[in-house]
């Protein structure tokens, strides 16, 4: 897994967990942390996150397996 898939990666976690506590407590960390504007900012990166991160759901298991060996060596 290369540095962009892991960073897009990273922040689609964040954004879950940051789903996770509005649903359970009602509770936005990324609004209170940041703010309005650049809260908005880091949902459209997240979002763009997510979409990058689609291609790993499309890419063939084999393709995956060997970037991972490669990357690792």
């Amino acid at each position: 897994m290369g540095g962009l898939q892991r960073f897009a990666l990273a922040l689609l976690i964040i954004g879950g967990i940051n789903w996770g506590l509005i649903g359970f407590f009602n509770f936005d960390l990324v609004a209170a942390v940041f703010g309005g504007t650049l809260a908005r900012i880091i949902y459209g990166v997240v979002g763009i996150c997510a979409l990058y991160c689609l291609t790993l759901l499309f890419k063939p298991s084999e393709q995956v397996e060997h970037s991972r060996e490669t990357s690792t060596h």
